[in-house]
């Protein structure tokens, strides 16, 4: 532990997060973030657009604080780069913010994971939004798991208000240990709205400085081993720190029977089931790591352990290791609390009725169960969408051949894959259509046709794109080309004005990248040029242009 490190000296540096209430705002849970970004002392934000993170970037770029001190808010290409430029502002002394969704996180993992061996110099706050039942990802993952992974201490808001509170004592918490953190938020905080009370005081921007010990940024293995013991140490100090943390906190109830570990947005849906006062002992985990001390003082008061917490089994794995007295730990593994999906108020409120129904009010179990005549209304392509050309054009010169294989990518085109199109086979995560088509093709398969959006070829396409180029493999890549980031709501696309030189910076042949504007009258010469280029015994991109029906609307009006 550092020689400084007391207790007093904890309790000291975790009243700098707060501060004088003095006005009331109705926030998202990423907006309030923001808003608290911005309030302490925030320089830049770097993030790509993904559901449920796209408003914290939204809501700084509409900042009046934003615009009037030149706060950088630029969307990034990617999520790798995002993290980098970000810690690139965080190696000059700046406060910085990098967001983005759980699955971008994978993107990003490479630098995350390296940042803790650099460390941060000025405030680094890595913003993760998770998506528990995939309303609009891939999977369900739980970033906490990265966080302890690469040693990072990590921060999960249970409501707004802690999701304004967490920005500025996260930034103070970065700079005093020297390491970023991460923040974790889940998609019904991300999207709800609540009162926030936050100060009026917008603190000063730091001064450019630079790191104190500059050799640890350079990760070479003589390095890298040096820095590595010095991670180490300072997690067992973050450790200290969360046992005291202002986030953290064990609230004692009347029945020892059970004992209740919850985090996050858990810890309201618990206050919502127990609205006269949960009866059980419980520990509240908003800090990371675990607060050993806290946990172990509920373990040693009670008969058994039940954890609350949305995502995955995080907390309850490692109790399952640190707990080894044979007392009981219901949970996920267990089976009481369910695997997959959110938790919701019902859900807690149903599980205590099968465990502690003396406590509970059976009047009101399920009072918010959905209505039973509402028809489920599954997304579609928009009326006057260009993707919607674009398939209608390709089924109809697919149906020569036997067997094609069309190879989908993350964003709204992904919808080809429903009724009426049927149009796409895969979809596994951004920029996958063409190196997916490239592998396919080195196995014999043809048609192999990629289709990929303008905003997720720049964001990890063109990576594939070369792949393709060098080896002049016969596949045909259409980058339907609608001049944003349309899925997430209509961001800056990278590459708008650009796709051509770009494919043509990167070796592809200029007799085989062709451009057309995908309307309904051109269907023809689309369906032409489709089977022109698959028909071709080598690397052709169609780059297929209209603007989204969306933004076109947008600008308009």
């Amino acid at each position: 532990m550092h020689s400084d490190l007391t207790e007093e000296s904890v309790a000291k540096d975790n009243t700098l997060f707060i501060i004088y209430m003095k006005t009331k705002h109705l926030l998202l849970g990423d907006e309030a973030l923001a808003l608290g970004a911005l309030h302490a002392g925030l320089s830049g934000a770097y993030a790509y657009p993904g559901t449920p993170s796209t408003e914290i970037m939204e809501f700084i770029q509409q900042s009046p604080i934003a615009r009037e001190r030149n706060i950088h808010s630029h969307w990034s290409s990617n999520e790798k780069t995002a993290v980098e430029e970000a810690l690139g502002m965080s190696y000059c002394g700046k406060r910085a913010i990098t967001s983005m969704k759980h699955v971008g996180l994978n993107v990003a993992a490479d630098p995350f994971v390296n940042s803790a061996m650099t460390g941060a110099n000025g405030g680094l706050l890595v913003i993760a939004a998770d998506d528990p039942s995939m309303h609009s990802s891939q999977n369900e993952q739980d970033s906490r798991f990265y966080a302890d992974f690469a040693m990072i201490p990590a921060l999960e808001p249970s409501n707004q208000q802690e999701a304004y509170d967490m920005a500025e004592y996260g930034f103070n918490l970065s700079e005093q240990f020297q390491i970023p953190v991460l923040i974790r938020l889940v998609t019904r905080l991300s999207h709800s709205r609540a009162v926030v009370e936050t100060s009026d005081e917008v603190k000063k921007e730091n001064d450019l400085h630079y790191p104190a010990r500059p050799k640890q940024w350079v990760l070479m293995p003589a390095m890298s081993k040096i820095r590595n013991k010095q991670l180490i140490a300072d997690f067992e100090d973050l450790q200290y720190v969360s046992d005291k943390s202002p986030f953290n906190k064990y609230e004692d109830g009347k029945d020892h029977r059970l004992g209740i570990v919850v985090s996050g947005i858990a810890y309201n849906y618990l206050m919502e089931a127990f609205p006269k006062g949960v009866p059980f002992p419980l520990v509240k985990v908003s800090q990371y790591p675990l607060p050993k001390k806290l946990i172990n003082k509920l373990y040693e008061e009670c008969d058994s352990l039940l954890v609350l917490e949305e995502g995955q089994p995080f907390i309850e794995k490692q109790l399952r290791g640190l707990l080894d007295a044979g007392k009981p730990i219901l949970g996920k593994f267990s089976g009481e609390v369910q695997r997959d999906g959110e938790l919701n108020p019902d859900i807690v409120r149903n599980l205590f009725m099968s465990i502690a129904p003396d406590y509970m009010e059976r009047e009101a179990a399920n009072r918010h169960i959905a209505a039973k005549n509402v028809v489920s209304r599954p997304p579609a392509l928009c009326q006057g969408c260009g993707h919607r050309d674009v398939y209608g054009a390709l089924n109809d010169v697919l149906k020569e051949y036997e067997n094609p294989k069309v190879f989908g990518d993350i964003g709204c085109y992904t919808l080809g894959f429903l009724s009426p199109f049927n149009a796409i086979d895969t979809c596994v995560d951004m920029g996958a259509s063409i190196t997916m088509a490239k592998g396919a093709s080195d196995a014999g398969q043809h048609p192999a046709v990629a289709i990929i959006g303008d905003s997720t070829f720049t964001h990890s396409g063109m990576t594939g794109l070369l792949d393709a180029i060098n080896e002049n493999s016969p596949i045909t890549v259409i980058i339907s080309d609608n001049l944003t980031t349309g899925m997430t709501g209509g961001q800056d696309s990278q590459g708008t004005g650009k796709l051509e030189d770009i494919c043509l910076g990167l070796g592809a042949d200029p007799a085989h990248v062709r451009t057309i504007d995908s309307l309904p009258k051109n269907h023809d010469e689309m369906v032409k040029l489709f089977k022109e280029e698959i028909d071709y015994d080598g690397l052709s991109v169609i780059i297929s242009r209209r603007e989204c029906i969306q933004t076109a609307r947008r600008k308009k009006s």
